[in-house]
């Protein structure tokens, strides 16, 4: 496919990719930024940078290549989804399945599944990564959001970026955090001892900022509701660790010596609740609550056994 565009003149000195991205909704920045480095984007012969100041009455050639054949097989791997049209589906996530491929799970992830589930989505965003808006850790459970086309993965990346994504969570945490509401602000970055960690306190890191509150006060224990405003890598086990009450089973930031359970668990107990944010072709609300996977409902259960409720609210997860 190949499409012509000439410069108005009230374009006049913009950057090359920013103009482009507006004229082609479809593509997202990022894709437009690749293509020129490849050359698919030319004004005449010219070698183009996507920071090329343009000039009226330039004449822009983009030509889409064919998509290209992805190294990645489709596996037919069951999924949860609750919702789903033709510009995205959302699903809930179970507990140990990781997101993408990467080094140590080249198969079985989240997307080996969805392109069997949805052929379609090869190429939407980059081969290794189709159709991911955003990404929940291996052992984490809960909402996804997944776009079906280029337009709906630009319009979805934007929302998450302007912080216009309602991301509610729930996390079981030792102790009791006091007060028992507030606002978590620390930067994350890596850890310097351990570049497979976070960190809260790093020499330069990405701002971020958890809300939390707590539903359920057990004995040893909290159950945790948490919006985040940022989406930093690990980082509600990251701030709740900072605060000094990790999530239970996390394998990365609990603590040497955590409080005892009633059972045997093998991963973080987080969850991702809730997920809102606006249809990306309608801009129609959309609001979707998906209850803890069997695992973590019966650890809370054990919990609530053996600590009857204690003045905050029992643990119905109302958002």
């Amino acid at each position: 496919m190949t499409d012509e565009l000439i410069v108005p003149p009230e374009a006049q000195g913009q950057r090359l990719d920013a103009w482009l991205a507006r004229q082609r909704p479809d593509l997202s920045r990022a894709r437009i930024q690749s293509l020129i480095a490849q050359g698919y984007i030319t004004i005449g012969n010219r070698t183009l940078k996507p920071s090329l100041r343009i000039s009226a009455g330039l004449r822009v050639r983009i030509v889409l290549p064919p998509p290209r054949s992805s190294t990645l097989e489709a596996e037919p791997i069951p999924l949860d989804i609750l919702f789903e049209d033709v510009s995205l589906l959302v699903l809930n996530k179970p507990p140990g399945l990781v997101v993408h491929p990467a080094a140590g799970h080249p198969t079985g992830t989240l997307v080996h599944a969805l392109l069997h589930h949805c052929p379609s989505l090869r190429g939407i965003g980059g081969e290794q990564r189709p159709g991911i808006v955003h990404r929940l850790d291996k052992d984490t459970s809960g909402l996804m959001v997944v776009a079906k086309t280029e337009a709906a993965l630009r319009s979805l990346q934007s929302q998450f970026k302007s912080r216009q994504v309602e991301k509610i969570y729930l996390a079981l945490a030792a102790g009791h955090p006091s007060p028992s509401a507030g606002r978590i602000e620390a930067p994350i970055g890596r850890a310097m001892a351990d570049r497979k960690k976070m960190s809260a306190t790093p020499p330069s890191g990405k701002p971020a900022v958890t809300h939390y509150e707590t539903l359920r006060v057990f004995a040893q224990w909290s159950l945790l509701k948490l919006r985040l405003e940022t989406g930093r890598t690990h980082q509600i086990r990251v701030h709740l660790a900072h605060i000094g009450h990790p999530v239970a089973g996390d394998p990365l930031y609990a603590r040497r010596h955590m409080p005892p359970l009633p059972i045997p668990i093998s991963r973080q107990m987080l969850h991702a609740f809730k997920l809102a944010f606006r249809h990306p072709a309608t801009c129609r609300p959309l609001h979707f609550e998906v209850q803890p996977p069997p695992d973590m409902a019966e650890l809370l259960k054990r919990l609530e056994i053996a600590s009857p409720p204690s003045g905050h609210a029992a643990a119905r997860y109302r958002s």
